[in-house]
């Protein structure tokens, strides 16, 4: 990766606001629901002038933050970074880690900001400071939340129309509604794949059932997401081989130590990258790692506008080897606050040419200041 020095690059400032975005449907999983993103956005000032944008994107439901969590404690990390130099972006994570081990969304908001405020200050898109691999249009999937049968098949029509092929489908609260849902998906499009995510919502004897009654009706079944709990990794395991379709670890996977462990077990074919998990720095240290053990990789988020989207997609611009990209949310809020950026056309995200995350957005109306 690219060591970049600007002068200038001490953090003289940190501001923190709450946003609240509405979701266009509720975003329902077989762990919680969300009918309103409660997210933090971030701005870092460096002495240079250059100012960066960060997102702590929390779901309670899976990391245990939510927003005045993050807000608190990102209030105290935020007077950590004073004076801290942003060319120093790893040992920055790692302070930052050392301060606050179970808060990744917090963590992770500050470390996108820092990054953002450096290569802006250095004239780079973020991308090209992880080497630039990969710059091109990639395609998403659509997430399709847990709903019943007639709005399943209505947001999927609807996706389908603008050129979504690929459905990553919320499973996992009840195996004979899920593949009921998925077939009367399939009916209307049988064009389109499906990844069946159940966010540990399945034992073992209800995956089985629910992968043989997607075989049943032919529907096209190309991944498993995290179909039983994080801890059973022997779950995992046996699901790769008792059903024959590939498995993704993302709940397993909440640093580096538990890729290694996922991989020390075999239970994953698939590690699903996910910055709110671990922070940015950890996430390119685990997406080496999975690459260079022979794991394909995924990369996903939580409930994340494209200021923490584009962030990951700079991952993948710039790491390369990305197989699975599921970069979908902003398309699932009611509103997008962000000017600039990477956008999208379709199911395609295309990559900006500006220097950091190329974006910016207004601050809110109660933001803390850290100076």
């Amino acid at each position: 990766m690219t060591t970049i020095r600007t002068h200038s690059d001490a953090i003289t400032k940190v501001e923190l606001w709450p946003v609240d975005i509405p979701i266009t449907d509720p975003f329902v999983i077989a762990t919680g629901s969300r009918v309103v993103a409660q997210n933090v956005f971030v701005r870092i000032t460096l002495q240079s002038g250059a100012q960066g944008y960060g997102e702590m994107a929390p779901f309670p439901e899976v990391g245990g933050e939510d927003q005045a969590t993050c807000l608190s404690v990102a209030t105290r990390l935020g007077k950590a970074l004073l004076g801290q130099s942003a060319a120093q972006y790893r040992r920055l994570a790692d302070l930052l880690q050392d301060l606050a081990p179970l808060h990744s969304a917090a963590r992770c908001g500050l470390e996108m900001a820092a990054l953002d405020a450096f290569c802006r200050a250095a004239g780079i898109p973020l991308w090209a400071l992880w080497g630039g691999a990969d710059v091109r249009a990639r395609e998403t999937d659509i997430t399709i939340p847990i709903a019943d049968l007639d709005r399943t098949v209505a947001l999927a029509r609807g996706w389908h129309a603008k050129g979504f092929r690929l459905f990553k489908m919320k499973v996992g609260k009840d195996v004979d509604g899920d593949v009921r849902r998925l077939e009367a998906v399939h009916r209307e499009l049988p064009d389109i794949a499906f990844i069946g995510d159940a966010n540990q919502g399945f034992n073992r004897e209800e995956c089985i059932a629910f992968v043989n009654g997607v075989k049943r009706f032919g529907g096209r079944l190309v991944l498993l997401e995290q179909p039983v709990a994080r801890d059973d990794l022997d779950g995992l395991l046996a699901l790769r081989h008792l059903t024959g379709i590939p498995v993704a670890a993302d709940e397993s996977v909440r640093s580096l130590d538990d890729a290694r462990t996922v991989l020390e077990k075999q239970a994953a074919d698939y590690i699903n990258i996910k910055i709110m998990k671990t922070g940015v720095i950890q996430a390119l240290d685990i997406a080496a790692f999975a690459r260079g053990a022979g794991l394909r990789l995924m990369i996903g988020g939580m409930v994340e506008t494209r200021i923490a989207m584009g962030s990951s997609f700079g991952i993948v611009l710039g790491l390369g080897g990305f197989d699975v990209l599921d970069l979908d949310t902003p398309l699932l809020l009611a509103d997008d606050p962000i000017k600039g950026g990477y956008a999208y056309s379709g199911p395609r995200l295309h990559p900006w040419r500006e220097s950091g995350l190329g974006l910016t957005t207004d601050a809110g109306h109660e933001v803390t200041l850290i100076e």
